[in-house]
């Protein structure tokens, strides 16, 4: 932490949201890729050769077989990657310090602790109305994730 500031610090991107961009892009790419090339490493071969012998091209095996049944962890990666922003908080807390440019997370949590913390009732209304995206997401995509769930529960 005391380097990602340091960093920040010297490239004069303290206190704007693209600092935090970065870290979240740069520690996602990676790891949603390699999370991706796990699950596609369990995908079985036969399917890839059975439509090379149907006559799909490459890119066509790709679009109609292989992202079809990378459904589950697309859909995965995507509901991850749209929570753990949401909700960090001690990243932002160390990188942005004006008003205008906290995070949601950060605001609430200024709204219980410092001079005026009796703010337990917006806190709650907060969260709850922070909860409601989070929710709605996770019901639209949760067939999605059911799917990848029990794509291995059969045996055979």
């Amino acid at each position: 932490m005391t380097a990602l500031y340091t960093l920040f610090l010297n490239f004069g991107l303290l206190d704007k949201p693209v600092a935090l961009t970065i870290i979240y892009v740069a520690g996602a790419i990676p790891y949603n890729v390699w999370l991706v090339k796990g699950y596609l490493d369990g995908l079985p071969k036969e399917v890839d050769e059975a439509a090379y012998i149907d006559g799909c091209s490459y890119f066509m095996t790709f679009r109609k077989i292989i992202l079809p049944l990378s459904k589950p962890i697309i859909t995965y990666c995507a509901v991850s990657q749209f929570m753990m922003p949401w909700m960090d908080y001690i990243l932002p807390n160390m990188l942005l310090s004006s008003d205008t440019s906290k995070t949601l997370a950060v605001g609430l949590y200024g709204l219980i602790t410092g001079r005026e913390n009796t703010n337990f009732t917006m806190f709650a209304a907060g969260a709850v109305i922070i909860a409601v995206p989070i929710t709605i997401l996770f019901i639209v995509f949760q067939k999605y994730l059911v799917q990848g769930i029990a794509a291995g529960a059969n045996k055979g």
